[in-house]
């Protein structure tokens, strides 16, 4: 899969005022001392490193691994050594006439050693196979797994930036409010207004007041989850730069990514494998119906003082020993057939994950394919808004529209603003999720969409006054 897979940064997309060099995120337990803010590649590698899940799913592919040796071992040369020493001791109550009573008292010292090597063992030959199958199986696993990671990692990267640029359109309505608040409140003053227009604004500042602490609060839950998954703490992270292309995934239809996911999605491959370890068991059982030829050789050595006479005694055998299984209670039969149905039912396990895995391609491309024309709508959304709100506004100085209009009007425009900047989270995501189902999302894939940051630091903090129920905060910005 190439780079062209993705599209290249060419010209601006959306409001200008959305755009951001750079996210910053300052937790509030953190260092004072500055820190170069991470990009998604950076912290794509902290959760190679360190994320548990794969963590775990590397060391089970180690035991995997070593599973194959301990089959291996019964087909290698097997040794082993045993000796024994005792003491006997003979009492004796009866004695011919003309003989004393006594005991006899007897040692003995033996020690044997054998060796033993399998010439033909088709049951552990075959257990050796299917260790290799289950390699196989488990580094698609892994792959996936690995997969796994990488989305969640860019998932949690982006949904840190969509939040952060949520709170900065809640902060800007807030701002907006709490002016037509103030003016309001200074128009009811001198008696331009009644009362309840001054209520309908403040009810209307309380409500995006807790919209906006809504935001800080979810932003900084999104910054938690990235922490989970790298076990690191990031004191601030690059956001989009101003330029971004929003264009259709390449290849430009959906069977192209189909068949790319049938050669490289890793679960598809593991689901494929997982059937040839079901085969190599149905040959294990059959195998249990075969002969078993081994080489054997041993030595033994045996001394004792039972004859009173010096020396010992010693022998040594070499020969092959063969033995065929003639009946077993109907054991062998009987596992042939429950591996052969549980053959079937790991090819039945592979078709649905083929299915599953088709479907989501397709969903995933067109959810992409939609991206694109659904960030044009929104950017389109914003600016038909802002045209709202300035003839609202205008219509309310003239005495046409009334306060509430107004403040609606501004509603909508932060909500247009808002929903701009999931459609662009959206589009990356879902590219992203694309390129894991076909396969083809590795650190290359991540450097690309990497390219797309910017490069200057900001830091984000919560504002101390953030409690405050009426403040001035300033502009808000050009949509």
């Amino acid at each position: 899969m190439t780079s062209s897979c993705l599209p290249r940064q060419s010209g601006p997309a959306g409001a200008p005022g959305l755009r951001r060099a750079l996210l910053p995120l300052l937790v509030a337990s953190a260092l004072a001392a500055p820190a170069q803010a991470a990009d998604l590649l950076t912290i794509a590698q902290d959760a190679l490193d360190n994320n548990a899940e794969l963590a775990a799913a590397r060391s089970q592919t180690s035991g995997v691994e070593a599973g194959r040796d301990v089959e291996r071992a019964d087909l290698l040369p097997q040794v082993s050594a045993s000796g024994n020493l005792t003491h006997n001791r003979q009492y004796e109550s009866q004695s011919t006439p003309g003989q004393l009573q006594g005991d006899d008292t007897i040692n003995r010292v033996g020690v044997t050693l054998e060796a033993t090597q399998a010439l033909f063992n088709a049951l552990e030959s075959r257990q050796v196979e299917r260790s290799e199958r289950e390699i196989d199986q488990q580094l698609y696993r892994l792959a996936a797994t690995e997969q796994g990671v990488l989305i969640e990692v860019a998932s949690a990267y982006f949904e840190i930036l969509r939040a952060h640029e949520v709170l900065e359109a809640r902060r800007a309505q807030e701002r907006a409010i709490n002016r037509q608040l103030e003016q309001a409140r200074e128009q009811f003053e001198v008696g331009l207004i009644a009362i309840t227009e001054v209520e309908e604004a403040k009810a209307a500042f309380d409500q995006a007041r807790a919209i906006r602490i809504a935001a800080e609060s979810d932003l900084q839950v999104r910054f938690e989850a990235l922490e989970r998954l790298t076990g690191q703490r990031y004191e601030s992270i690059d956001a989009l730069g101003e330029e971004l292309n929003i264009a259709p995934p390449t290849p430009s239809d959906r069977g192209s990514w189909v068949e790319l996911a049938m050669q490289n999605n890793p679960l598809v491959l593991a689901s494929q494998a997982g059937i040839e370890v079901s085969r190599s068991a149905v040959e294990i059982a059959r195998a249990g119906r075969l002969p078993t030829v081994n080489a054997f050789a041993n030595y033994s050595y045996a001394d004792s003082d039972a004859d009173r006479v010096d020396g010992h005694d010693s022998s040594s055998q070499v020969g092959v020993g063969v033995s065929l299984p003639l009946y077993t209670g109907g054991r062998t039969s009987a596992s042939v057939r429950q591996n052969t149905y549980l053959l079937e039912a790991s090819q039945y396990d592979f078709e649905d994950q083929r299915r599953s895995t088709i479907q989501n391609v397709r969903s995933s491309y067109t959810r992409v394919t939609n991206d694109v024309a659904t960030v044009e709508a929104r950017a389109q959304a914003v600016v038909s808004n802002q045209s709202a709100l300035d003839a609202t506004r205008a219509g309310y100085e003239v005495g046409t529209r009334n306060i509430v209009d107004v403040l609606n009007a501004e509603q909508n425009l932060y909500n247009a603003i808002a929903e701009l900047a999931g459609a662009r989270y959206d589009y990356v995501i879902n590219l992203l999720t694309l390129r894991q189902q076909a396969g083809t999302l590795d650190e290359a894939a991540l450097a690309e969409v990497n390219a797309w940051l910017g490069d200057t630091t900001v830091a984000f903090q919560l504002p101390d006054d953030a409690g405050d129920p009426v403040m001035d905060i300033g502009e808000p910005p050009t949509p």
